[in-house]
């Protein structure tokens, strides 16, 4: 008996410190002690049942824990893509879920997407969740992280005692009693879980010497590791940051409460009304239910279950998915079975990890709502687009070109088509005048369309070959348009948007502006130049009138000439009525003809001053499509991204 007792002891040291670590106390340390008490001592490890000196051979070589350390990457690489668990010292591995995964994904991915658009501290949280998911992914999934939490004297470290059969934590009435975390395990039957364990442990930093196994491994509790935390409300600042810190590593949390303490608002406002999205892995068990007479702990059960429903913590009941509440007494052993029966059931099922990281995922996914759900549906609009080209034409003078092209054409026609006496008589032969809207603006003081000033070019040519242009110096783009246009297009991409990519939004939209009205410039210039030269092709009647014209000045010419001759008797003096025919029809036939152009001329000329417009209006709108739409564009479709990882990530 006695060396059957002594080989168990001995594999227990064996995985209980796996990297040969040495014991921390006072005296001389013995080579491969094992850091944990497997005794029925306190919890300093000094056991009763065993021989004091006793320590077991350390092992010589560990796979796993430094192997899985080394393996872990940040928040954002490759661990967090990671399918399974990562198996941790040899041991067995727990899959995550697939829509968790995809979650972390997602929530990785939005982070990556939003580091330009916001602020760090906005992002913290979500970044110490995939960190926390990265760290519990590549460890034991066999185990599951439960901490017993609570205020002074709930009985935290009694229930403690009762779960692990023997005074693992120490109780007493000096305040407080717990000052570093004692952690408990029920290992399961194969050596590659052991160090698991390890792992764990390692991270929340519990002590070597308050690492302890229970008295008995039973069997409904294996994969259980459980935790006795400081008090949350000691008076020790350090106690309570550590219960905050573990409380942000643990799989479950077992708050335990008293009858007197049971509504503390400390309790109520500070842990069980923000955590209120973890219920599926949280316990409220009411201790102490041996100090209430009669039916008074199922009222005060009943009280404690109302307020915990005030918190929006959702309980489980009638097979609902929710925090267990329980009412026990850890000195009498009333209802520490039921609460057994309920870890071990919670354990079996290994999913406390997983619902633990989807909460912490829920609850960082809600912090960034407010910086990526949109108000309305958002983008820009047919007519909004519409209203911006709108206005850039307007800017450029598009309808006041187009009206100037419509009155270049009909001078056009006069000149093509009237009598040489109406091109003798304007003093301008071989000379056509291109006014365009400059000299519009010029006769109005210089300004056109609510501050478009003149073009202010002057372009001539050899006699017969070219345009006169006059005008008022100055840009041809009127500034305060195009900066209304760009502002109003912004106001209306960015309505609606979370305020940091509403300012991305307009940024976007400025910085595309910079060069615009310059852009615009050269449009109204290079529109200009291709209306010098009047239509690419002149109309064939054109020619007709203008040879018509010509016959019609030598029949003038011919019977003025043969009425001279009729007068001064040169000619037959009966021949004056054949002489006046000609002279009558040239004289007549010119003027007649010249305005039978110009009212023929009216239809194309308003369509060649239409397709002017047309043109310097598309020029314009694909400068401001180019340099402002695009990029605001690009920036909402970023927007749309970054709102699609977070509809996954939040699990929309």
């Amino acid at each position: 008996m006695s060396s059957l007792l002594e080989a168990e002891l001995e594999e227990a040291a064996r995985w209980l410190d796996p990297l040969g670590a040495e014991p921390r106390g006072a005296g001389v340390q013995v080579s491969g002690a094992p850091p944990w008490d497997v005794g029925q001592g306190d919890a300093q490890g000094s056991g009763t049942g065993f021989e004091p000196g006793w320590r077991g051979e350390r092992r010589a070589t560990v796979e796993g824990e430094d192997a899985a350390r080394s393996a872990g990457v940040g928040a954002g690489g490759a661990g967090a893509e990671a399918g399974t668990y990562e198996a941790s010292a040899g041991g067995s591995r727990c899959g995550a879920g697939d829509a968790l995964l995809l979650r972390l994904d997602a929530l990785r991915e939005l982070i990556e997407l939003s580091r330009t658009r916001l602020d760090g501290r906005t992002l913290a949280e979500a970044g110490r969740v995939l960190d926390a998911a990265v760290e519990r992914h590549r460890l034991s999934g066999e185990f599951t992280v439960v901490a017993i939490a609570g205020a002074t004297g709930s009985g935290k470290s009694s229930l403690f005692n009762a779960l692990a059969g023997a005074n693992r934590s120490s109780v007493g009435v000096r305040r407080p009693t717990t000052c570093e975390p004692v952690a408990c395990v029920w290992s399961g039957d194969g050596p590659g879980d052991r160090p698991g364990a390890e792992g764990l442990l390692n991270r929340l930093d519990v002590p070597l010497r308050r690492r302890h196994l229970p008295v008995d491994a039973a069997p409904e509790l294996r994969g259980l590791l459980l935790l006795d935390l400081p008090d949350h409300d000691s008076a020790a600042t350090g106690n309570r940051a550590q219960v905050d810190r573990m409380l942000d590593l643990v799989d479950a949390v077992i708050w335990v409460v008293d009858p007197e303490k049971y509504a503390d608002a400390v309790l109520h406002e500070r842990y069980l009304r923000p955590l209120a999205g973890h219920a599926e892995v949280t316990f409220v068990v009411l201790n102490q239910v041996d100090r209430l007479p009669g039916e008074a702990a199922d009222q005060v059960v009943d009280d404690l279950r109302r307020l915990l429903d005030e918190d929006g913590l959702a309980l489980g009941e009638h097979g609902e998915p929710g925090a267990t509440v329980l009412a026990l007494s850890a000195a009498t052993g009333k209802g520490v079975g039921e609460l057994r029966e309920a870890l071990g059931q919670f354990v079996a099922e290994r999913g406390a990890a997983d619902r633990r990281l989807a909460a912490d995922v829920d609850a960082a996914a809600e912090r960034l709502r407010s910086a990526y759900v949109a108000a309305r549906r958002i983008g820009l609009t047919e007519e909004a687009r519409a209203e911006f080209d709108d206005r850039l034409a307007e800017a450029v003078g598009a309808v006041a070109t187009g009206r100037a092209a419509e009155r270049d054409w009909l001078r056009q026609t006069a000149w093509v088509c009237g009598s040489p006496w109406t091109r003798l008589s304007g003093g301008r032969t071989g000379r056509w005048a291109w006014e365009g809207p400059a000299r519009g603006a010029r006769k109005r003081g210089g300004r056109l369309n609510g501050g478009r000033t003149g073009l202010g070019r002057t372009a001539g040519g050899a006699a017969g070959a070219g345009y006169e242009v006059t005008g008022v110096a100055g840009p041809a783009a009127a500034r305060p348009v195009v900066e209304q246009a760009v502002r109003i297009v912004a106001g209306e991409a960015a309505c609606g948007l979370p305020e940091p990519w509403a300012q991305a939004v307009r940024e976007a939209a400025e910085r595309g502006a910079e060069g615009l009205p310059e852009a615009l410039d050269k449009a109204a210039a290079d529109a200009e130049t291709s209306l010098r030269g009047g239509p690419a092709v002149k109309p064939r009647w054109w020619t007709v009138a203008a040879a018509l014209q010509g016959l019609l000045f030598v029949l003038q010419v011919a019977g003025v000439l043969w009425l001279l001759g009729v007068v001064t008797g040169v000619t037959d003096t009966t021949g004056w009525l054949a002489a006046l025919l000609p002279a009558v029809i040239g004289s007549a036939g010119g003027p007649a003809l010249a305005w039978l152009c110009r009212m023929g001329a009216r239809g194309p000329a308003r369509r060649y001053g239409q397709e002017a417009e047309r043109r310097l209006r598309s020029t314009a709108a694909g400068c401001g499509r180019a340099r402002v739409l695009k990029p605001v564009t690009a920036e909402l479709k970023r927007y749309q991204e970054v709102r699609e990882r977070y509809a996954v990530a939040s699990g929309a």
